[in-house]
């Protein structure tokens, strides 16, 4: 079982930044992948960054390409820099994370195994 808990948001004007943190918990398997995702009431939770932990690859949408960077540690904490934040960035912001290993594509959202109970990010015009 790993355990997931992100901390970092928070209020800021658009144009502004924030640094959202994932500390996670010890496993005895292998995180393959890690991952941010947020979700706004009503919709669909979102992928806004995809990390394969072992290869370095990582993935992310149009919509926040150039404005976020993901970033892990050796320990398995998860990063994610949030720059020129816009108001529809606004979102509950979670942390997730699979031991299980996809090959040559992402996980898609059931298969990560492991979430954070969420942050809060609300970004202001």
């Amino acid at each position: 079982q790993v355990q997931l808990v992100e901390s970092g948001g928070g209020s800021v004007q658009a144009g502004g930044s924030l640094r959202l943190s994932c500390a996670a918990s010890r496993s005895e398997k292998t995180l393959y992948y890690m991952a941010w995702f947020r979700q706004v009431p009503g919709k669909e939770r979102e992928g806004v960054a995809l990390l394969a932990i072992g290869g370095g690859y990582k993935y992310y949408p149009d919509s926040v390409k150039g404005r976020f960077t993901a970033s892990h540690d050796n320990a398995h904490n998860l990063y994610l820099q949030m720059d020129s934040l816009k108001p529809e960035d606004t979102a509950m912001y979670y942390c997730a994370a699979t031991t299980s290993w996809y090959g040559g594509r992402w996980p898609t959202l059931t298969e990560y195994q492991y979430w954070g109970q969420g942050t809060q990010v609300t970004v202001s015009s």
